[in-house]
């Protein structure tokens, strides 16, 4: 049985759930899972193969007992409950998300930290209200400067560490005014036209297009304009990175995703039959920047060559792609991709120094044999 997914009126793509592979268990508790990223075959991905990043155990909130409290430089403090929020006008944002740690795996020398391979981001379509419009009904004062955002998750943080917690603390992060009153950020209660999981961030998330997955803070139930920059656990100890542009290198917030692309297939060690055409596929995503370009080089020689972008263009969506390629000459290729945003910025070759163990967007090659035909085993048997 198929599960369909609808993108736009008139426009489907079909997932066949019994052939798809579980997600990947990187903890089990908190629960941090990924997405098999080998398995991507539609724009929107399921909830159910959606990754999951837990800092804490996801709390289970009841939607009547669920309050959302909007205070701090406002002119009129608030308190609404879900059934006010829906009431209000819905909007939709197709939007990807990238945990920030993702990739992880591919660093050297190794950084600590939850070792995501190349899953811990999805692209879905968030229903809610704007951010905005909540802040408008609060009256947010001329002072303000920041909007945090607090969820009801909890807990110590590396208890007994130098970088330990001070105590029990929410997760919780802050967002420049600007950015929180754009189009791109949204209060969500609907995924992929189902309400939120509990693991999703049930009764209400935020979604923040264009930026890492920490600042989409999961189960929000008290909202904070401020009048200073917050420097919170989540924002100053955690999810930060060195900027050099001001003489000493200095630790600012992680904001924006960086601009990337991975390929799907073919897998890493796949074996490629020489003259047949094969096609390579994957997606692309940034930051505030849509995509412009993928560009593939598959080592025979040919340099980088243009992929061909799939999908229309979505603002804050990810970009699927392919190239097809057929290999002439048996032998070993490193498969590399890059993607090229509408600012100008070119996916890097070699990892970064200054972002800690964060925003690992060089390219990574997927290695695999061109061989002259198909290989057949005979069955062994070990005694």
């Amino acid at each position: 049985m198929d599960t369909e997914v609808v993108l736009s009126e008139g426009e489907k793509r079909t997932m066949p759930t019994p052939e798809q592979p579980s997600l990947i268990v990187r903890q089990k508790s908190p629960q941090n899972t990924e997405f098999p990223f080998a398995s991507l075959s539609d724009w929107l991905i399921p909830t159910e193969l959606f990754f999951v990043r837990n800092h804490f155990p996801s709390p289970d909130l009841d939607a009547r007992d669920w309050r959302l409290r909007v205070d701090g430089a406002v002119a009129r403090p608030l308190e609404l409950d879900l059934d006010s929020i829906k009431a209000m006008r819905s909007t939709t944002l197709t939007a990807v998300v990238e945990c920030a740690g993702n990739g992880r795996v591919y660093y050297v020398p190794p950084k600590e930290g939850l070792q995501w391979q190349n899953g811990a981001v999805g692209n879905a379509a968030w229903t809610g209200v704007l951010l905005r419009e909540i802040l408008e009904m609060a009256g947010v004062k001329p002072t303000a400067r920041e909007v945090l955002l607090v969820g009801a998750d909890s807990g110590v943080v590396d208890a007994n560490k130098k970088t330990a917690s001070p105590g029990p603390i929410a997760f919780a992060r802050s967002l420049p005014l600007e950015k929180a009153t754009a189009q791109s950020t949204i209060l969500a209660y609907s995924m992929n036209e189902e309400p939120l999981t509990r693991d999703h961030g049930y009764p209400l998330r935020a979604v923040v297009g264009g930026w890492f997955g920490m600042a989409w803070v999961k189960w929000i139930t008290h909202i904070t304009v401020l009048e200073q920059p917050f420097l919170g656990y989540w924002q100053a100890r955690e999810y930060f990175r060195w900027e050099r542009n001001l003489g000493e290198p200095r630790l600012v917030p992680l904001t924006e995703m960086e601009v990337k692309a991975q390929i799907a297939r073919p897998v890493q060690g796949a074996r490629l039959i020489a003259g047949q055409p094969y096609r390579i596929f994957g997606a692309a995503w940034g930051g505030e920047a849509a995509i412009r370009q993928v560009q593939v080089c598959t080592e025979d020689g040919r340099g980088w060559r243009e992929g061909s972008l799939l999908e229309a263009e979505r603002p804050f969506a990810w970009r699927l792609w392919e190239y097809m390629w057929t290999p002439e000459k048996v032998g070993r290729y490193k498969l590399r991709c890059r993607a090229v945003d509408g600012a100008g910025r070119v996916q890097p070759d070699q990892q970064r120094s200054d972002f800690e163990s964060y925003a690992a967007n060089w390219i990574v090659p997927v290695e695999v044999t061109v061989v002259p035909e198909p290989q057949t085993y005979e069955e062994e048997f070990v005694i």
